[in-house]
């Protein structure tokens, strides 16, 4: 049984709520799975590290935890492995993942999360990288990473802020369902779908939809499914 205990958010921002406010609930039940009291943020996705870390800790702080950036460290992998739980923030996704292969971090992360149970939260580019490769980012692609590959902490890949078509508009152009689908013909790998206040908490081998919204899956062979909140989905795991 995997030791997976994850949190992947499609957005850390919601219409309505301050910044991760709509997942406190959810951050709160898995740091309290191992008794989390310091989070060790990775800015990477941001412009701005040090700005970026004080957005996170004036968000955690009041909700007693404390938040340590990474690029403050200057033994990262070491820094990883003394953490009681991470959180890869949002942002660029190829610039995220670029950093984190030139810091020689992709594997000490994999590692950690799937082998020792280190918790993982992930928001948007964070949820990105968290799945086999970030072909399915809505990012620009602003820097060059090594490999699209990436954390591979589960074995599909994830539409973070997944909006549908509206029916009734005169937009031409493809469509994030055709390009999602597009994907799918390529690779013939499932894609969640995200919708914004979406959730997905990953606990060894069962995968749980969380927030208010249904999420859409794009299927290995062509269709499409939507899943309503509390689904269970660790089928998925199992690719």
């Amino acid at each position: 049984m995997s030791a997976r205990n994850i949190l992947l958010l499609s957005s850390s921002r919601l219409h309505g709520y301050g910044y991760l406010e709509h997942a406190r609930a959810q951050l709160e039940d898995l740091f309290k799975s191992k008794n989390v009291k310091t989070v060790l943020f990775v800015p990477y996705a941001g412009r701005n590290h040090d700005k970026y870390t004080e957005t996170v800790r004036s968000a955690l702080q009041p909700w007693g935890y404390a938040v340590e950036g990474l690029h403050n460290k200057v033994d990262k992998a070491q820094a990883l492995r003394d953490a009681q739980a991470i959180f890869v923030g949002g942002g660029n996704t190829f610039v995220l993942l670029r950093t984190l292969y030139e810091l020689n971090l992709v594997e000490p992360i994999r590692e950690l999360v799937l082998e020792r149970g280190l918790p993982y939260v992930g928001s948007s580019a964070g949820t990105n990288v968290a799945t086999r490769s970030i072909h399915t980012t809505n990012d620009m692609p602003v820097a060059y990473p090594p490999s699209f590959e990436a954390l591979a902490l589960v074995p599909f890949n994830i539409n973070p802020h997944y909006l549908e078509t509206d029916a009734n508009t005169n937009h031409k152009g493809e469509t994030r369902d055709e390009r999602i689908e597009e994907f799918v013909a390529y690779h013939k790998r499932p894609v969640l779908g995200l919708r914004e206040s979406n959730f997905l908490r990953i606990q060894g081998d069962r995968a749980t939809l969380l927030g208010t919204r249904a999420a859409k899956l794009f299927k290995a062979d062509g269709a499409a499914e939507e899943y309503a909140p509390q689904a269970d989905l660790s089928f998925l795991l199992q690719q």
